[in-house]
């Protein structure tokens, strides 16, 4: 009896991005991290989601310059960050941090 290899492939979250709720939920899970790598991975899985090209022409940032910025490696200036989160239909928001009790 033969025995076959299952077979892998890379797990692409940009794949499961259907709606502006999963982008959305997806970038805020990525913010409380608290990593800003993570969190422009996150936004580079979004943005790919709902098309880079397209995203480029909105942001007026070029696509290999958004591919770069919003990799795992990439190191997007805050003012990228805001024009992609702004194109995407997305907003960032603060709220005060849970206080947590002394005792």
């Amino acid at each position: 009896m033969k025995t076959t290899k299952p077979t892998t492939r890379l797990w692409d979250p940009a794949e499961h991005l259907q709606s502006d709720e999963d982008m959305a939920a997806y970038l805020e899970a990525a913010l409380e991290e608290g990593d800003a790598a993570l969190f422009a991975a996150a936004l580079g899985d979004i943005a790919r989601a709902k098309g880079m090209s397209q995203l480029a022409r909105e942001t007026g940032l070029g696509r290999e310059s958004l591919y770069k910025a919003l990799s795992p490696t990439g190191n997007p200036e805050f003012a990228t960050i805001l024009r992609v989160v702004g194109a995407l239909g997305l907003q960032l928001h603060a709220t005060p941090a849970s206080v947590k009790s002394a005792g």
